[in-house]
């Protein structure tokens, strides 16, 4: 027997050396290859189960090391033990217990720890079946010995991470036994350890507060699921609110009464419970609040606080909601008692306490919304409520505005927590809290020189966060109800007027503009305040204030203010884009200065310039030379850059110059975001000073060094002028396009395909000459791209790939979406039959449900465009060898997912293509799929009527949800198989259906098989228009290298 043979076994003593931390690798190694022998062996864990229970060894890493490998044969081949080995593995455990009775220190913890795992497994694996008496057991065995209930708890908890804990994902069948294991537990065993619980609480409170707050976790956790009656009785909770009053047990004792709180129960019971317990705290004194000085148990009472408030907000919700008036009521009037002691934890100075009841406090503030009217009482608990939010809003001392770190970052979520809470009682009372603010912003600003820079940040901070407690549709805060107007009206005024945007403070800084920019419609009815705005935004205060921080964020407020407001500055253009000029210098990369404003910051200041130039009131002359001014200094510094690039010859500073290049033309691209339907380039006489931009501009596409920064700038700036000066573009295009064609990777062309597709979907006709030129070159780079090798696991260039696929195919699509189709047509038999087989690929065989959607989509249009009669020579040829095998094709390949929402959408363009096929060839399609191509595929005539009469339907719905449910209802399954009559269901090899070709097909479609019952095709074929049918396979273009 096995058991018979652990005597004579011994442990490999060399290999154990390497379980050592500081073991060298090799004995590392060792170790590592001795714990799989011993994890695989069906007998060879038996050593440790001997060692264990021997005590044999004293090496802490040795110990663990036995549990780890008993661990794994109870986790992973309990059900593969004898009954001999599963008694061996109980005694095992019983037997390392007991002699935890006798030692006078206990093991180390993660010993204890792991020792506890392994008992929780056993009891997961046993206790239904072969060890029912698993607790009686452990706790005749351990009584009241301090390092027996030890273990006893520790194997508590790891049993509630295997059976109960929510967070641990389990399987069906895992979640089936947990729920017997708790049943059984319920009838069987829950009593005595309650009892166990409350006799190890009493027991050593004070000899061993340790294992009392162990327990005090146990109960905590079991709470939830055993019967709420062994717990919430006098006897226990009373030992509960005495542990209160302990120092080292008293935050344990507290997150135990928070269970027991969250327990889901009845909402009058609830009520009663949670009464009975506020009332047992309050006499204990733990209401007096301000009188505790630690605050680590004040965080845990108010988390219990606000557990007790919102269990009473639930219950009062569900009471409600049943038409229990008089319990509704009682609820609610328990609620309002908890309000001063919730003021008092939300006031705290400690921001965790404060934190942890607003959750208590936003609920409470829910159900005095929904009632139709309002106490007296409840009107101060919501004035007092909004006094202690804008306390706690407030910055403390310590704030590190400058350095933000981890309290920082706590403090702004905290605030986060705090205006969520504004924002409700905005809901309740919206004319109270205008009422609070008016008042506490008023009484600031009249005296803010004096005033410490937290209670000046966070007046104004409440100003603008009336914006959102108070919302207005498009930002309309200035009309409509008057209380509310007037009173914006009033602080914004005082805002502007009292001179606080001198304040020398970062927060109160920030503060002011981020206000006026978000009531910038206060200036379109006060327009006489804009002047002063301007100047704090021009000025020390805002662009040139000291705080880089202040700078680039007042950047992008004045480039918002502007946009707003440019028809009320029409008389201050001129000064403002003089007294902005030195920040719209571009920052040479060598000289080591630097500038008040980043690149980033620039780029709004640059969009700044251009609104005030083009939506000024200037004539068209002073505009054309205002653009001129703004955009001149830019050119001459690229040239003066491209220059010093072409001749630098260490890369680092070739990458710095090439930077400050792409930044020069990000800055000119922005200027033209001023431009709009209503004020274009033209009628603002600026074309020639973009058409010289582009002339400066474009040499850098011809630059062999750093030409992805380059490219990348310069595509963009095209793109923008492709809008804005509209065919004056066209003749910068041609050689802009051969530039960007050269040397180029995947990244290049995906970027650049969208180029010639704007300009494609924009001109149309216009630019066909231009494309019949640079179709094909185009192509072949897009082929020869995707034709490189890349290494397998380069997920990068995978990524790379996919996305040029779809970008070419996306290309295509916008051809023949533009009517431009004869651009394709007249790039000779040879390419266009590339080309078309490429399409017919993407379609049918490519994994990707975004590039195939747009394939069909191509093929749609193309049948439209060149089928029928009058349509292009061999066309309906390609549509039936070609195009109707791959819409049968595409919905039965493996890859073809109907619950991803973009492959349905492939679908619909699948039946909308074989749709438009019979709309063009009419009855001859219908002709084809009864006598020629369903019959190949050995469809039965009742099959192919009725997909035929499906097609002939008027809407396209019918025939998309046919297709639909006959893929969902009947996976793909090969029909067609070799010439021997074999049982193989590998899918028919046959090159491709065609007319002319079949193969022997044993089996017939039954009655209940529909029309995606086909066999997959291996091989589309080559798309030529006039194939020979035994040519050659043709390798896709598209496939990856």
């Amino acid at each position: 027997m096995a058991c018979q043979s652990v005597t004579a076994a011994v442990m490999d003593e060399q290999a154990l050396l390497g379980l050592n931390p500081n073991a060298d690798a090799p004995y590392r190694q060792r170790a590592m290859a001795y714990f799989e022998q011993l994890k695989e062996s069906p007998d060879a864990w038996e050593v440790c189960a001997e060692a264990l229970s021997q005590g044999l060894y004293r090496d802490d890493h040795v110990k663990f090391f036995c549990f780890q490998v008993l661990e794994h044969q109870i986790k992973f081949r309990h059900a593969g033990l004898s009954a001999a080995q599963q008694q061996l593995v109980r005694e095992t455990l019983m037997k390392w217990l007991q002699s935890q009775l006798m030692n006078a220190q206990p093991e180390k913890a993660f010993i204890r720890n792991k020792a506890a795992q392994v008992f929780a497994l056993t009891f997961v694996s046993e206790y239904l079946t072969l060890w029912p008496k698993f607790f009686f057991d452990i706790l005749s065995m351990v009584g009241l010995n301090p390092n027996g209930v030890d273990i006893y708890l520790r194997t508590l908890m790891a049993i509630d991470a295997e059976v109960v804990d929510r967070d641990i994902l389990h399987s069906a069948e895992d979640i089936r036994r947990n729920t017997l294991i708790k049943d059984t537990m319920r009838e069987q065993c829950n009593p005595s350890l309650v009892e166990s619980w409350f006799q190890i609480l009493q027991t050593y409170q004070r000899s061993h507060p340790e294992l009392t707050c162990q327990c005090l976790e146990v109960v905590g956790a079991y709470v939830s699921w055993i019967d709420l009656n062994l717990i919430a009785n006098d006897r226990f909770v009373n030992l509960l609110l005495a542990q209160m009053s302990m120092e080292e047990l008293r935050e344990e004792a507290c997150d135990c009464l928070f269970e027991i709180i969250n327990k889901g129960m009845d909402p009058v019971d609830k009520t009663k419970l949670v009464e009975s317990l506020c009332q047992a705290l309050h006499s204990a004194g733990f209401f007096s609040v301000e009188q505790e000085e630690d605050v680590d148990f004040l965080a845990k009472f108010s988390r219990l606080v606000n557990g007790m408030g919102q269990s009473l907000v639930l219950s009062w919700t569900k009471l409600a909601k049943a038409g229990s008036g008089k319990e509704a009521g009682a609820t609610l009037q328990a609620l309002e008692a908890k309000v001063p002691l919730l003021l008092q934890l939300l006031m705290h100075e400690d921001d965790d306490i404060s934190a942890n009841v607003v959750g208590f406090c936003y609920d409470y503030l829910h159900v005095l919304k929904q009632l139709p009217q309002l106490t007296e009482q409840q009107k101060a608990h919501i004035e007092a409520i909004m006094l202690a939010v804008i306390k706690k809003l407030t910055y403390d001392d310590e704030y590190n505005f400058e350095n933000e770190g981890e309290d920082e970052a706590m403090f702004v979520e905290y605030r986060k927590q705090l205006k969520m809470l504004l924002d409700r009682l905005a809901q309740v009372s919206p004319e109270l809290l205008l009422e609070a603010v008016l008042r506490v912003f008023s009484n600031t600003m009249q005296n803010w020189q004096a005033v410490p820079f937290m209670e000046v940040e966070v007046a104004i901070r409440l100003l603008y966060m009336l914006g959102e407690a108070l919302p207005a549709s498009h930002g309309a805060h200035f009309s409509g109800d008057a209380m509310k107007t007037t009173t914006l009206q009033e602080m914004m005024r005082t805002l502007v007027s009292c001179g606080v945007s001198s304040y020398q403070h970062t927060s109160v800084s920030l503060e002011f503009f981020e206000t006026v920019v978000r009531y910038d419609k206060f200036f379109i009815v006060e327009p006489q305040l804009i002047p002063s705005v301007l100047m704090a935004f021009l000025d020390h205060r805002g662009l040139r204030n000291n705080s880089p921080k202040v700078r680039s964020r007042v950047a992008y407020l004045f480039s918002r203010f502007i946009k707003t407001l440019h028809k009320h500055m029409n008389t201050f253009v001129e000064d403002i884009l003089t007294r902005i000029q030195d920040l719209l210098a571009l920052a040479p990369p060598e000289n080591g200065f630097t500038p008040l404003l980043t690149s980033d910051d620039q780029l709004f200041m640059f969009e700044a310039a251009g609104v005030l130039i083009v939506n000024g009131e200037s004539p068209v002359e002073r505009k054309q030379a205002l653009m001129r001014s703004l955009l001149t200094p830019l050119m001459d510094a690229f040239q003066l850059l491209l220059a010093k690039l072409l001749q630098e010859t260490e890369e680092e500073q070739q990458a710095s110059l090439a930077d400050a290049l792409s930044h020069a033309v990000g800055f000119a691209s922005r200027t033209s975001k001023a431009f709009s339907n209503k004020q274009t380039v033209k009628q603002c006489g600026c074309t020639e000073v973009y058409r010289d931009c582009l002339h400066c501009f474009l040499p850098a596409l011809s630059c062999p060094v750093q030409r992805g920064v380059l490219r990348s700038s310069v595509r963009s700036f095209l793109h923008r002028m492709i809008i804005c000066l509209e065919e004056e573009v066209l003749p910068f295009i041609p050689a802009a396009s051969e530039h960007m064609l050269k040397d180029c990777e995947a990244k290049d062309l995906q970027e650049f395909i969208p180029l010639i597709s704007q300009i494609t979907a924009k001109f149309k006709r216009q630019v066909a000459p231009f494309l019949q030129q640079i179709f094909m070159p185009l192509v072949l780079a897009i082929f020869e791209v995707m034709a490189r090798p890349a290494e397998e696991n380069d997920q990068t260039a995978a990524l790379e790939k996919q996305m040029l696929r779809r970008s070419y195919f996306s290309f295509i699509q916008t051809m023949t979406g533009s009517g431009i189709n004869e651009v394709m047509a007249n790039q000779g038999a040879e390419n266009m039959e590339r080309i078309l087989f490429t399409i017919i690929q993407g379609a049918a065989d490519l994994p990707d449900p975004v590039a195939q959607k747009t394939c069909f989509i191509i093929l749609s249009r193309l049948v439209e465009l060149w089928g029928g009669k009058d349509g292009l020579v061999g066309f309906s040829d390609f549509i039936y060898k070609h195009i109707v095998p791959a819409c049968f094709l595409a919905p039965l390949k493996p890859s073809f997912d109907l619950s991803d929402a973009q492959t349905v959408l492939t679908l619909s363009e699948c039946a909308l293509t074989l749709k438009t096929i019979h709309l063009k060839q009419g009855p001859e399609f219908l002709q084809f799929l009864q006598q020629e191509y369903l019959p190949s595929l050995q469809v039965t005539p009742q099959i192919a009527q009725e997909l035929c009469q499906v097609l002939q339907q008027p809407d396209i719905k019918v025939l998309k949800n046919y297709i639909k449910v006959g893929g969902v209802c009947s996976p793909p399954r090969p029909l067609c198989h070799r010439q021997s009559h074999a049982p193989d269901p590998s899918p028919c090899r046959c090159r491709r259906f065609s007319r002319e070709r079949g193969c022997n097909r044993p089996e017939q479609f039954g009655p209940e098989r529909t029309l995606l019952d086909v066999p997959p095709m291996q091989e589309v074929g080559s798309t030529a228009l006039h194939l020979e049918e035994e040519a050659e396979e043709t390798p896709s273009p598209l496939a990856d290298g």
